[in-house]
């Protein structure tokens, strides 16, 4: 089975758990924060909706610099609606699903680099940046926003088992 597969059907299941998760977040709490040093509700949604844009990047580069020397810093996203956080994160899954089943099984081995300022930041293979950089990463800021919605008496769904709000997946 070609690595892309395998791969398919695991971002396919967290990119539809996550946006079951952004479809829950109400606009009139996008200002919303549970501690001054957390993102607020907005720019967490925002966040996750722009994280599977990474893939395409990942797959036709071999570093990014968020911070190039003599360019302009990265921008992460950041939305003001509920419609335009789905957007763009319909928009990313499909560039990034795209991108992943594009690639051939050689193409998961080799090395990409995060840079910052042009300093290496980390170096991994495709696949492993694919894996955390990407996936783990929106399931870590999924959960987080679980806890948002929760702290707001908001419906949390169903992800890998039932909720307290959902009885079933």
């Amino acid at each position: 089975m070609p690595i892309c597969e395998s791969l398919l059907r695991e971002f396919d299941q967290e990119m539809a758990n996550t946006r079951k998760t952004l479809e829950r977040v109400p606009e009139e709490k996008f200002g919303w924060k549970p501690h001054e040093k957390s993102m607020t509700m907005g720019r967490l949604a925002s966040h996750l909706a722009d994280i599977p844009g990474w893939i395409e990047h990942t797959f036709g580069h071999e570093s990014v610099d968020v911070n190039p020397p003599g360019g302009a810093r990265h921008q992460p996203a950041d939305c003001s609606t509920r419609k335009e956080v789905l957007d763009l994160f319909d928009r990313n899954v499909a560039t990034g699903r795209k991108a992943i089943a594009a690639a051939r099984d050689e193409e998961y081995g080799k090395p990409w680099s995060l840079l910052n300022g042009g300093k290496v930041v980390f170096t991994a293979p495709k696949a492993a940046v694919l894996r955390n950089f990407v996936m783990n990463h929106s399931i870590h800021h999924r959960a987080q926003l679980g806890v948002y919605l929760r702290l707001n008496d908001l419906p949390v769904p169903s992800i890998y088992g039932p909720s307290a709000d959902e009885g079933a997946f």
